[in-house]
């Protein structure tokens, strides 16, 4: 019994102070992608150094770098998605405007839409 009421007050004790714990953690914002080249800039940059570490020993010290860098990556794919919707649109935009042969959208947004796609892919 009194076993029992020890392990009780353990885990009492643990799960009052876990969250304590984890609030003390560092977290790292990483680096912005503000634009659409800065995110394919920092996208490219940041998986090399990721290819580099996962190829060497996994030891605690890389473990942080690859905990930091996937901050920046985060950050990176956040933009490219957003971005990456906003040129589905527009090729909806283009596709819908050429099937109703509206010349001055698809201009218009063809433009658009190859501006910013040769950001990535050139």
């Amino acid at each position: 019994m009194k076993i029992t009421r020890n392990l009780t007050l353990v885990a009492a004790a643990l799960m009052f102070s876990l969250p304590a714990l984890a609030e003390d953690y560092e977290h790292y914002e990483g680096e912005p992608a503000e634009t659409l080249e800065q995110a394919v800039t920092n996208f490219s940059k940041y998986n090399n150094k990721l290819d580099k570490l996962l190829a060497g020993e996994l030891n605690p010290e890389a473990m942080n770098e690859i905990h930091q860098l996937t901050y920046t990556l985060e950050n990176a794919l956040n933009k490219l998605n957003g971005e990456f919707d906003d040129l589905a649109e527009r090729l909806e935009l283009v596709h819908e405007a050429s099937e109703y042969a509206d010349p001055e959208t698809v201009e218009r947004e063809g433009s658009i839409y190859l501006q910013k796609s040769r950001k990535v892919v050139p």
